[in-house]
């Protein structure tokens, strides 16, 4: 088994969740649906790969006004 690491948001009905060590996400009705369609996603993603995730050190949010 690996260990991945993942951030969770809701957009609109949805909560939409990313995997940080590899460029995959999901989404779902509930935040639990949203990480298991992210793990099933992840696990898809690596399918018959033997792989190793990139190890996540440190982990920043932020959020930031632009002109838009």
């Amino acid at each position: 088994m690996k260990e991945i690491e993942f951030i969770v948001w809701q957009e609109g009905k949805y909560f939409v969740s990313q995997c940080i060590n590899v460029n995959v996400s999901s989404f779902g009705e509930t935040i639990e649906e949203a990480t298991d369609n992210l793990k099933e996603a992840v696990e898809l993603y690596f399918e018959n790969e033997s792989f190793e995730l990139p190890k996540v050190d440190k982990i920043f949010l932020g959020r930031e006004l632009i002109n838009a």
